[in-house]
């Protein structure tokens, strides 16, 4: 039996055997509608849902560091009106130097070879005089000569190597009145066991602008250190006391005629240098002359002078000049505190001490003899030396003073225990 649609009002019924149209109104099984009806496939069970791992637990927090406090920072007010910020918290040292030259960097050397670390305060123009010394030819170990800034490198980097710490500033106060010792350097006060001095002595000079531009071209302050570079040259040396005399007595061996430049009419000197000086072949004093400026481009080629009586200028042509009007010792920092002499030298006791223990003196700032490198440098090396075996003195006195207490309390301890328990002490 089929079902054909009949439009879209009815169902039509066909025999299937005669193809004959059935009444619509014939009852119809509804198995026989249907056909057989087959077996419906069972429907898979649902496989139970994997359970959900629990979660893993979250680590706690790193708890965050305290930040460290940080250090009080002050600000000053400078001369000039600008404020400055300057850290207050210096360090400790078990020995401090002040200065840079030969005399504080060997120091700094043997010290530092002594595993005593030394703090060196180096100023705000380390090295010394030899930083304006064009070459070095008297220092031991250099048999062709040595830069004097480049002399003062090497001793800065030996001292470096060995563990010295340097800071490139001026001192501004110390106060030596008690143990540890303070030093105070850029607005940083620092500490220290021992003390080192050796902020040397520095040249005056005439103050004149190309003075200052040919220093190291033919002008120097130590004839002693540089005549040698003006052998068979006409030099002039400025001065009237002892320093000049004997800077023109000892360029005579080099130089083939030495002016000696005065501004008065009798010199300062010595009798006995001044006859010296006056009748000498090679010596010849130009009076009542005051050098106004230096004339040459890349190395000095003359004077310009004025006479100090009628105020006439005239040139002098030279190839050196030596300028000798004296050395100021840098002293000024320690005058409340330490002994100097008539010229502001430090006054030295035993070698090296300054009379106040645990602080000691080395080079140019108490010798106004020699003022060599040479002997500037072995007093840096006595002066660490020195300081050395002070501390050591030092750390014996207090375990011997330790060790005295720990026995006064022991013996009072048993003293006492004896009491409590009756026995005799």
């Amino acid at each position: 039996m089929n079902e054909n649609g009949a439009g879209f009002g009815g169902l039509q019924m066909i025999d299937d055997a005669s193809g004959a149209e059935i009444p619509s109104t014939a009852p119809v099984s509804s198995a026989a509608a249907a056909g057989p009806v087959g077996t419906a496939t069972p429907i898979a069970p649902i496989a139970p849902a994997t359970p959900i791992a629990p979660a893993t637990p979250i680590a706690p927090a790193t708890p965050i560091a305290p930040i460290a406090p940080i250090a009080p920072i002050a600000f000053e007010q400078a001369a000039d009106g600008v404020v400055a910020l300057t850290d207050r918290g210096g360090s400790h040292a078990r020995v401090l130097i002040v200065g840079s030259g030969p005399a504080g960097l060997t120091a700094a050397i043997y010290a530092a070879r002594a595993d005593l670390e030394p703090l060196v305060i180096a100023g705000f123009v380390p090295g010394g005089q030899l930083m304006i010394t064009s070459e070095v030819e008297n220092y031991p170990g250099f048999p062709e000569g040595i830069e004097g800034p480049q002399l003062m490198a090497n001793m800065r980097a030996q001292a470096e190597r060995f563990g010295a710490r340097l800071v490139d500033t001026d001192v501004e106060a110390v106060d030596f009145s008690a143990r540890p010792f303070a030093v105070t350097a850029g607005g940083t006060r620092h500490t220290a066991d021992s003390v080192i001095i050796a902020t040397g002595a520095s040249a005056i000079w005439l103050d004149l602008p190309n003075e200052t531009r040919l220093r190291g071209r033919g002008i120097s302050a130590c004839a002693t250190c540089d005549g040698f570079f003006f052998r068979d040259k006409r030099v002039a040396v400025v001065g009237g006391g002892d320093s000049a005399l004997e800077e023109a007595l000892f360029l005579t061996k080099f130089a083939s005629e030495v002016v000696l430049i005065h501004r008065r009419d009798e010199l300062r000197g010595s009798r006995i240098m001044q006859n010296r000086t006056l009748n000498h072949p090679k010596i010849r004093v130009a009076w009542n002359s005051q050098v106004v400026d230096v004339l040459g481009e890349e190395k000095i080629a003359g004077l310009r002078l004025r006479d100090t009586q009628t105020g006439a200028e005239r040139e002098m042509p030279i190839e050196g000049l030596f300028v000798a009007i004296g050395h100021k010792p840098n002293t000024d920092v320690f005058k409340e505190w330490l002994a100097r002499d008539e010229k502001g030298y430090l006054v030295v006791h035993d070698h090296t001490s300054s009379g106040i223990e645990g602080v000691f003196v080395a080079g140019d700032v108490h010798d106004h003899r020699y003022r060599q490198a040479i002997t500037a440098a072995g007093d840096g090396c006595k002066a660490a030396i020195d300081a050395e075996r002070w501390l050591e003195a030092q750390g014996e006195e207090d375990g011997a003073a330790g060790t005295d207490a720990e026995l006064v309390t022991g013996v009072a301890g048993i003293g006492e225990a004896s009491a409590r328990s009756g026995i005799p002490g």
